[in-house]
């Protein structure tokens, strides 16, 4: 049997939400012409995707709650259109066209710099392989798909971005990948830093070296 019924059902069911903010499983049914039953089910397939969630209770009688659903921050993220990725991209060529390319350069600069505190708190002071590993959660959080490993030399990581949440906007402007560089190297302001694989060079992903400096290096660093 064709899934296409129940597909445009759901489908239907978000954009209800979408609209009313939030509605009890009759209410959508009602609307969609189907059962409170075959409602709920889809409610419930809906609710264990993390597309709808179910927040509080109301009655409308006595004894007879009444759930109230709406759409989380993913329902509403997957299937209604975001135009963010298109506003950035005019915005910066609205930048760069009034600004010129070297001010780009330096308003991104000081927008990963800003980036880059920012993570600093996030990660905290423990050891690099855990700054890593909370990274790269962090990063999954904003669309990346991110990865570490040891590399072969057992003395250094390879972080690694398979998709990149910019990559489009990045390809018009490449000063964004360089910005990327400084922003991993602000972040771990105690380790050596290179790119070593680049999506934009023909690999199939990012990918950053990352090494420890060696405590004489730091305080090398530091004294300069």
């Amino acid at each position: 049997m064709s899934s296409e019924p129940v597909t445009s059902t759901r489908e239907a069911a978000l954009t209800i939400l979408l609209r009313l903010g939030q509605a009890t499983a009759a209410t959508m049914a009602s609307q969609l012409g189907v059962s409170v039953q075959v409602m709920r089910r889809h409610l419930r397939s809906l609710e264990q995707k993390g597309l709808v969630e179910s927040p509080c209770n109301t009655t409308t009688r006595p004894g007879r709650p009444s759930n109230l659903w709406q759409l989380t921050d993913q329902g509403r993220d997957r299937h209604f259109p975001d135009g963010s990725e298109e506003f950035a991209r005019g915005l910066l060529h609205t930048v760069a066209n009034c600004l010129g390319p070297d001010q780009l350069q330096t308003i991104l600069g000081q927008h990963a710099a800003a980036q880059a505190r920012r993570y600093r708190m996030f990660l905290g002071n423990c050891s690099l392989e855990k700054r890593l590993q909370r990274l790269v959660e962090l990063r999954g959080q904003e669309g990346y798909v991110a990865d570490y490993q040891p590399c072969q030399d057992q003395h250094s990581w390879l972080l690694t971005a398979f998709h990149c949440s910019v990559a489009r906007i990045a390809e018009q402007f490449p000063v964004i990948c360089s910005q990327e560089l400084q922003l991993y190297r602000s972040i771990f302001p105690d380790c050596h830093v290179e790119r070593i694989h680049w999506i934009q060079e023909g690999d199939h992903y990012c990918g950053f070296r990352v090494q420890q400096n060696t405590p004489f290096e730091c305080f090398g660093s530091a004294a300069t």
